[in-house]
């Protein structure tokens, strides 16, 4: 799977859902289930693309292509299927995917008149951190009580 690729399966959906901190929260349960498979599946895929690099170094272009090779290639393939397919089955949900090596999980929310994004990582039991759409995870915040209600 290409850069561009894992860059379009994370865009976020045509028409942007917006939480309450209480509905993303919600939505932990089954986010939480999808994120850990990415998460796992994201490490076969480079443990294969790094096997695979191992094995075609040193070699010339033009060489045929070895069995362990095609088993390889058709592994890392599938696993970017599959990581596509999860990271679809997360913008159904409307939250955006942002990080394969953390699990990072963004939901759009409003804070005061303005977009936010409440920010969850794989692990915490509840989301207790946000921050501005254009700061990332640099700029996670802990919430503020406009937010918790």
């Amino acid at each position: 799977m290409t850069a561009a690729e894992f860059a379009r399966a994370q865009e976020p959906a045509v028409t942007a859902k917006y939480f309450t901190l209480d509905e993303a929260n919600r939505t932990l349960p089954f986010v939480s289930r999808i994120v850990h498979d990415i998460v796992d599946e994201y490490r076969h895929w480079r443990e294969n693309i790094y096997r695979y690099e191992l094995i075609t170094a040193g070699r010339r272009a033009d060489d045929a292509e070895t069995e362990e090779q095609g088993r390889l290639r058709r592994a890392v393939d599938d696993s970017a299927h599959r990581i596509n397919g999860f990271i679809e089955e997360l913008s159904l949900v409307g939250c955006v995917f942002k990080g394969f090596e953390e699990g990072l999980v963004d939901f759009r929310s409003k804070l005061t008149d303005r977009d936010i994004f409440l920010c969850w990582k794989l692990g915490e039991p509840e989301i207790q951190h946000w921050h501005e759409v254009d700061a990332g995870v640099a700029g996670r915040r802990a919430l503020v009580p406009e937010l918790t209600g």
